[in-house]
């Protein structure tokens, strides 16, 4: 089932893609469960929004084997987790704006798991129990910052630096091989599949649950696999995921005249 929030005469809705229609539901599935109505909107003429408004982005860093090694690091022993203010969450569609910082804007296409109810220090035998769905993560990180500053809050956290969506997939295993491919206009940049992550789903949420408390609608987003390279004003960033779908946003620069 896809669940996505989207904006239908000028009004924000959540729905289920239904064919080339949505669905729309009663409330909130995060806390009124899935009730459909019998209110149809065509699929095309909807503006998709990120599925989710999270209280934290919690990110897995370096958790592909062959990314960690051409960033010239041997991995870690456990989950590298850092923050991503919402703030920096869009949606499908959205653009990302560039700051106006030295260096390259880089892409990591994401695995994203959506948080389906409180969590606190689950136990790994009870991950399902906390999870709503799976959707597609963009980690846009302005990677000459992360080094000038000597942490990653800054450059990972600018506004737009946080493309979610299109949906949420709740019929999603992720322990299959999904090929997840990430290109720019066109061009593929980055390619892998989600059953080599290091750290798997169950360590990484008991891992992330036992420092910081998890709501529904939070997200973690999973690691990108290898594939350096960045993207630049005009450009379009795509990220798609077997078994979801796909992530598009174009990208500009930021005008500061404004």
């Amino acid at each position: 089932m896809k669940v996505l929030r989207f904006r239908h005469d000028g009004v924000p809705h959540f729905g289920v893609v239904d064919g080339d229609t949505i669905s729309l539901l009663a409330g909130d599935p995060f806390h009124d469960g899935i009730e459909l109505t019998d209110e149809r909107v065509p699929l095309a003429e909807a503006h998709l929004m990120a599925p989710v408004q999270p209280t934290k982005v919690v990110c897995v860093g370096m958790n592909y084997a062959e990314h960690a090694a051409e960033m010239h690091h041997e991995g870690p022993k456990t989950p590298l987790i850092f923050l991503k203010p919402p703030t920096a969450v869009i949606g499908p569609g959205d653009p990302i704006v560039i700051p106006p910082v030295d260096g390259r804007i880089v892409h990591e296409g994401e695995l994203a798991v959506v948080i389906g109810t409180l969590a606190h220090r689950v136990r790994e035998e009870d991950w399902k129990e906390v999870v709503f769905g799976f959707t597609i993560a963009n980690d846009v990180s302005a990677r000459d910052v992360m080094f000038a500053d000597g942490q990653w809050a800054r450059a990972k956290g600018f506004d737009t630096f946080c493309p979610v969506g299109p949906w949420i997939e709740t019929d999603f295993d992720p322990f299959e091989k999904h090929e997840i491919t990430t290109t720019v206009d066109g061009e593929v940049r980055r390619h892998g599949f989600t059953s080599d992550m290091t750290h798997k789903l169950p360590e990484i949420i008991a891992f992330v649950s036992n420092a910081f408390t998890l709501y529904p609608g939070d997200i973690i987003c999973t690691g990108t696999p290898a594939g350096l390279g960045g993207f630049t004003d005009g450009q379009t960033v795509e990220i798609t995921i077997d078994g979801i779908g796909t992530l598009s946003n174009p990208a500009h620069n930021r005008d500061d005249r404004v």
